[in-house]
């Protein structure tokens, strides 16, 4: 009898260690809370070859405090998290930013690059911290030698004084160009170029439909921009990067079933390692049609990080949010 319940307790362990194993391949849902203000939105991922470890900034939203006006969305620090495989994270600080033209300061959406040994972000700036919209925004230019303290080069000067979202790739013939959301002409998406990552020329309209938080992408030998427009997300297609045709269906639009996935995704990246592609974006936990929190609650405002795989065919973007992801990001 001793041997038989033996026999069966260690196959008991034995699955109980393999459901364990296989949660542990699999992304949990949510992917990612940021543990201060549990409002982590608009995340981008980078390498960071001195900690061997994928670094994911994020904009801090302070979703804890209480607050009826849209103060919790502003004086927003850079929160920063560390990953070995692209799907468990740990937070870590956030970023050092050395650009206080007042007191109260706000910093959103992040994006960020490497190159010759520097890494780069482009950050929107709001001078301070307010209880409604109107209010001019801008997109700094900051550089890092360690990802985590970040020296200011400069402001921008483009299209308007209210400008949000930059987006930053390099083109084929090594120049840089980056897209950004002008919300002085209908959140429409505009773009501007440069050859250093330091001079920039605005260039105009890229795209007239409203939307914002553009991320561009090169996958399956085509370009790809996925812009957020508050009901899902839009995907243009382009050959050159300047002609983008949007295509018919929309990703994230329909609720998930996971924990934490149940309304609409945002603000994104997109991670294409290994010819596979992973799309990082954030979802409003509380928002969901069916039981939507109550307006300005902790539990409207929070937000968390999901992940989900995209797939490609005849040139068209899909997701399902509610298949199993298993991520191994590699260097």
């Amino acid at each position: 009898m001793k041997r038989v319940t033996f026999f069966l307790f260690t196959v008991l362990m034995l699955f109980i260690g393999q459901s364990i194993s296989a949660q542990q391949n699999i992304a949990p849902k949510p992917m990612y809370d940021d543990p201060l203000y549990h409002g982590a939105a608009d995340p981008t991922i980078i390498y960071n070859p001195q900690q061997k470890a994928w670094w994911m900034f994020y904009t801090n939203r302070r979703a804890s405090i209480i607050d009826s006006s849209v103060a919790w969305v502003h004086g927003t620090p850079i929160g920063i998290a560390a990953s070995t495989d692209g799907m468990h994270w740990q937070y870590i600080d956030t970023a050092n930013i050395n650009y206080r033209v007042n007191s109260g300061y706000t910093f959103w959406a992040p994006e960020i690059i490497a190159n010759k040994g520097l890494y780069h972000m482009f950050l929107t700036y709001v001078p301070g911290i307010f209880k409604d919209w109107q209010h001019p925004r801008s997109i700094i230019h900051l550089t890092s030698k360690d990802l985590m303290n970040w020296l200011f080069e400069s402001v921008l000067s483009l299209s308007s004084q209210k400008v949000i979202d930059p987006c930053v790739f390099q083109m084929k013939d090594g120049n840089w160009r980056l897209w950004y959301n002008n919300e002085k002409d209908g959140k429409s998406i505009y773009y501007a170029d440069s050859k250093d990552l330091y001079h920039w020329t605005d260039k105009g309209k890229a795209i007239s439909a409203r939307g914002e938080g553009p991320k561009v992408f090169q996958w399956k030998g085509h370009y790809y921009m996925i812009i957020d427009v508050w009901k899902g997300m839009e995907i243009y297609a382009s050959d050159d990067l300047l002609n983008w045709k949007k295509q018919p269906n929309r990703i994230l639009e329909l609720p998930g079933k996971g924990k934490d996935d149940q309304a609409i995704g945002g603000h994104c990246d997109v991670l294409v390692n290994e010819d596979k592609a992973y799309v990082y974006y954030f979802t409003h936990p509380g928002r969901r049609n069916d039981r939507p929190a109550v307006k300005n609650s902790f539990e409207d405002k929070r937000s968390v990080i999901q992940v989900v795989e995209l797939y490609e065919e005849n040139g068209i973007i899909t997701c399902n949010r509610d298949q199993p992801v298993t991520v191994h990001l590699h260097q």
